[in-house]
């Protein structure tokens, strides 16, 4: 997998930003079916933390979430199916993640800086916070819960960059 160039990165969105309901649908279903436990996590459990700092800020968390899938999926293929990873992958990214995130809390760093060193897909992170900030400045009762719809978005994009790298096809 590479850091996708801007144009690689602007085509991918553009497909996502022109789906229609239907196929767009139609990807949502097949990637609650192929990634059940990640499914789970991105929809239901990470919206609701964001949920208690900001409704709306958890309603775009899941409409950026839809555009990672897509991305990724455009650029680099389907979506590996949980079947197609070891059974104790996620059991092993939760963990790794804890650590992380122990780790950082005690060093008192930034997990934005943190995770800017391991992910690379820099450009999505920069169209994701952009959309975050444009998002934001629409109401600014929305400010509370940035950092926390960041950091969601930056631990799923994270998990989609490894999902793709260490499926077993």
């Amino acid at each position: 997998m590479h850091e996708l160039t801007t144009p690689e990165l602007y085509k991918a969105l553009e497909y996502a930003r022109n789906l229609d309901e239907t196929e767009g649908r139609k990807i949502l279903n097949q990637f609650q079916e192929d990634q059940p436990i990640l499914a789970q996590m991105i929809f239901h459990l990470f919206p609701m933390t964001i949920n208690e700092q900001n409704q709306e800020m958890s309603h775009i968390f899941m409409d950026l979430c839809f555009d990672i899938i897509c991305v990724y999926q455009h650029a680099f293929g389907k979506t590996p199916t949980q079947n197609e990873l070891s059974p104790e992958w996620l059991e092993k990214q939760a963990e790794l993640l804890s650590m992380q995130l122990q780790s950082l809390s005690k060093q008192k760093g930034s997990l934005q800086e943190h995770f800017d060193q391991q992910i690379q897909q820099t450009g999505l992170i920069n169209f994701i916070n952009d959309s975050i900030d444009e998002f934001v400045t629409e109401d600014k009762k929305r400010k509370s819960a940035v950092k926390i719809t960041e950091t969601m978005l930056l631990i799923v994009t994270h998990l989609f960059s490894n999902i793709y790298t260490h499926s077993k096809t």
